[in-house]
């Protein structure tokens, strides 16, 4: 892993510093510090249950954090700091700021959650035009681009329930890539894919990590890991246990909590 910026460095694209989450009493995430810089592609492994997902939701800022700092390219996320002698003053920051923040961000869920209704294509123009107001004919041009490259250029008029299971979910990546993000977040992609299926979101992510995008992704998918990841992080228990480059976590890990794990994947 890279060595940590400072606090809201503009050379991290994600910085995590000290990250807590409780849900009530339970301890979800136990003080994460996590850099990811631009183009770079990290990966979480880890059983389930280890806050990995919850770690994806607070970076979107779908879940807010307890306690710590998050930063998205030297943007702290979700508050307004104030400086007050030695103090440091947290502000919450209106749902209109949180909103442009959580804009930057592409997020691709384990679930497809397209608009039954809409086509391919109306599932993609959607947030554009009505999140951040562009023309119809802008939108659907796009759209028709990022279907392209997606690999669906044939499906845009289907309706999702004309589409498998690994087509919906690359309309959700492409949906995601049309709000122009700085950095995708992918939650277990193709956990609920049929195995056949996988391997086609899979090669949707690595054409995307060889276009540069910064991507932060949660898998049980090893090979990915290895294949494309620039960083992997393994996580247990709320807390990160190890980090590194793909051949030394996964093939030669140095902690026995990790060397377990992967003894029983591999």
């Amino acid at each position: 892993m890279s060595a940590p910026t400072a606090p809201g460095s503009t050379t991290a694209m994600v910085q995590a510093i000290g990250i807590h989450k409780f849900f009530g009493d339970l301890h979800v995430l136990r003080g994460i510090d996590l850099t990811v810089l631009p183009g770079q592609v990290c990966v979480v492994l880890g059983p389930s249950g280890s806050g990995k997902s919850t770690l994806l939701r607070c970076i979107n800022q779908l879940e807010s954090i307890s306690a710590g700092r998050l930063y998205v390219e030297g943007e702290l996320l979700g508050y307004r700091e104030v400086v007050k002698g030695d103090q440091h003053i947290l502000h919450e920051l209106p749902d209109k700021d949180v909103a442009r923040q959580r804009s930057r961000i592409g997020m691709v869920f384990q679930r497809f959650n397209l608009f039954p209704h809409m086509t391919a294509l109306e599932n993609v123009m959607e947030a554009p035009i009505h999140v951040r107001g562009r023309k119809r004919s802008e939108a659907r041009a796009r759209a028709l681009e990022l279907l392209a490259r997606v690999g669906l250029a044939d499906r845009a008029d289907h309706y999702p329930s004309e589409l498998s299971g690994g087509q919906q979910q690359r309309v959700a990546i492409a949906r995601a890539l049309a709000m122009d993000p700085e950095i995708m977040l992918f939650d277990e992609p193709t956990s609920a894919l049929d195995p056949e299926l996988v391997g086609e979101v899979l090669q949707v992510m690595k054409d995307l990590a060889a276009s540069g995008m910064t991507m932060v992704v949660v898998t049980h998918e090893v090979g990915f890991a290895r294949e494309v990841g620039d960083n992997v992080i393994f996580m247990d228990e709320g807390a990160i246990v190890e980090m590194g480059a793909p051949a030394q976590v996964i093939d030669s890990p140095r902690e026995a909590r990790t060397r377990a794990f992967f003894s029983k994947v591999l």
